[in-house]
């Protein structure tokens, strides 16, 4: 058998294994499995028989090393128009605990290229790692860098960020109807908005209209339409610019 652990203390060994008789020299090997990578062990054989027990010379050997990989998701992606989201990740590898990491981002059009976001962060015992987003305008493209050492970095992710889109109704003059009417933020104007009635499976289509200017930074959609159904109601704003993507509003009860 072989004796094997950390240390010339051992500590781990194989099971026992014949290995004939004779007075010849003879090669032997076992596997063994569990091994930390990028670490030195120290082994030695152990031959048993009837006459007692005799110990091989310490010797070592070196586990190789896992590279270090990057992977990161937003949560939530998208984000809405104003809200903070996070860039969580795990770094695993060989050196991959208590490593320092940096979060990049490439805003739509994406031709800045690549900048720093905030301060690094120092992954924890299980390579984990987080990193809180406020702010973010436009889509933006979004990769974390190790730092120190060889540079690996994660894979790009986009996150998107959906329009921000108020929904509510009042009553309009004539009977069984009502006034439809929110706003968009940040302005999206021309991007059309569709009217939907909520029902159990699927929704219906109840009109819709056009996004028209407000302010510079939120614009704003009315219109007048029929009741046939009270119910849910919501508003679908369809954004095709590039710079940020569609949205529903919260449900509102129609009468």
């Amino acid at each position: 058998m072989f004796q094997y652990g950390a240390t010339s203390g051992y500590g781990g060994q194989t099971p026992l294994a014949p290995a004939g008789n004779g007075t010849i020299s003879i090669k032997l090997s076992q596997t063994i499995t569990g091994l930390q990578p990028g670490t030195t062990y120290h082994y030695r054989i152990v031959a048993v028989n009837g006459a007692g027990t005799a110990n091989g010379g310490d010797r070592t050997f070196k586990t190789a090393s896992v590279p270090l990989s990057v992977q990161i998701v937003g949560v939530p992606n998208p984000v809405v128009f104003g809200n903070p989201f996070l860039v969580e990740g795990h770094l695993s590898g060989t050196g991959a605990t208590n490593h320092e990491v940096v979060l990049q981002a490439n805003p739509f059009p994406y031709l800045a290229g690549f900048q720093n976001v905030g301060n690094p962060e120092i992954t924890n015992g299980a390579g984990g790692f987080s990193f809180p987003y406020l702010g973010l305008l436009e889509n933006a493209q979004l990769r974390v860098v190790t730092v120190g050492g060889s540079v690996v970095t994660s894979p790009v992710v986009v996150e998107s960020v959906a329009v921000r889109v108020s929904f509510h109704a009042r009553r309009a003059r004539r009977r069984g109807y009502v006034r439809l009417y929110g706003t968009v933020t940040p302005a999206e104007v021309g991007a059309l908005v569709g009217f939907q009635l909520l029902q159990p499976g699927n929704s219906v289509n109840e009109g819709g209209t056009v996004v028209k200017a407000g302010t510079s930074n939120v614009s704003q959609f009315s219109r007048v339409v029929r009741v046939r159904r009270p119910g849910l109601y919501r508003a679908l704003v369809k954004v095709s610019d590039g710079a940020h993507v569609s949205n529903y509003s919260e449900p509102i009860l129609v009468r």
